[in-house]
């Protein structure tokens, strides 16, 4: 319970600065995965949007299905690692926040 107005204040302005840190630390996700063949290579934010992608030698002997299965299946590895770092951070902010 706070018991003045600048408690009230003091801890607004805390949790302010806490979730611009995790806005700042979510804005900072990247996640690069590679396919085990190396033909591709896939990075995404920390909203699952691809940011980088690189298409190696080893393409060429992959079938149109075959690529597009790799390339799906890559930077579905790719979102899954952000999405994973980036839950960790909401989790995180979270818990400090039930303990303040």
């Amino acid at each position: 319970m706070v018991e003045t107005m600048d408690e009230l204040l003091a801890r607004v302005q805390k949790q302010m600065y806490r979730l611009r840190d995790l806005n700042d630390a979510t804005a900072g996700i990247l996640a690069t995965e590679t396919s085990p063949d190396g033909a591709v290579t896939a990075s995404v934010d920390g909203n699952g949007a691809l940011v980088g992608l690189s298409l190696g030698g080893a393409i060429a002997k992959l079938s149109p299905a075959d690529f597009e299965k790799v390339l799906v299946d890559t930077a579905q590895a790719a979102a899954y690692r952000a999405f994973a770092e980036r839950a960790e951070l909401v989790t995180a902010y979270n818990e400090e926040s039930a303990v303040t």
